[in-house]
């Protein structure tokens, strides 16, 4: 090992990911039956939530990606929309391992480190709008890149792709 493959001249080895800095991207919250809503709601709104996650190039000459980590929360009170909240989180992250070991680094765990503070902006903006906050729970990226890599496989197969939209949809590396 030289001098250059150390960020310091330690004699450490950089760590395989190295997350550069973080940022929300976009923002966005909706009420769009407030005030109303308020005074029809007996109980915390019925909630549905979405995650994606998307990785891409953006250094060529270095291995400088950008992951989004996207979350939607829509609320409900029966049949009326209580909030729609959106969070488009993303991060500057290092790759410094080999190229078969770039795609998990940047969809699991990329994802891993930034959802904590990507849930508190989400929980966030919703105590803010009015309503209980949103507290996801702990997301399985693994799983979300499982289905990802199968989908992949079953479109180069030529076979539709199954299993709905979970979230590990839309991204590149």
């Amino acid at each position: 090992m030289t001098e250059q493959d150390t960020p310091t001249g330690s004699g450490q080895e950089r760590p395989p990911l190295l997350i550069n800095f973080q940022y929300a991207r976009d923002v966005s919250f909706e009420a769009p039956n407030a005030p109303a809503i308020f005074g029809e709601m007996r109980s915390s709104p019925e909630i549905s939530v979405n995650v994606d996650v998307q990785a891409h190039k953006l250094d060529e000459s270095r291995n400088l990606y950008e992951v989004r980590l996207k979350l939607g929360a829509e609320g409900k009170v029966g049949d009326k929309v209580a909030f729609i909240a959106e969070l488009d989180y993303g991060a500057a992250v290092t790759v410094n391992a080999p190229e078969d070991h770039t795609y998990p680094l940047l969809l699991v765990e990329a994802p891993r480190h930034m959802f904590p503070f990507a849930r508190n902006i989400l929980a966030d903006l919703t105590r803010d709008g009015g309503f209980p906050p949103v507290v996801l729970q702990p997301i399985d990226f693994v799983a979300l890149f499982r289905q990802r890599v199968q989908a992949a496989q079953q479109a180069q197969q030529g076979a539709p792709a199954g299993g709905g939209n979970s979230g590990g949809d839309g991204g590149t590396a």
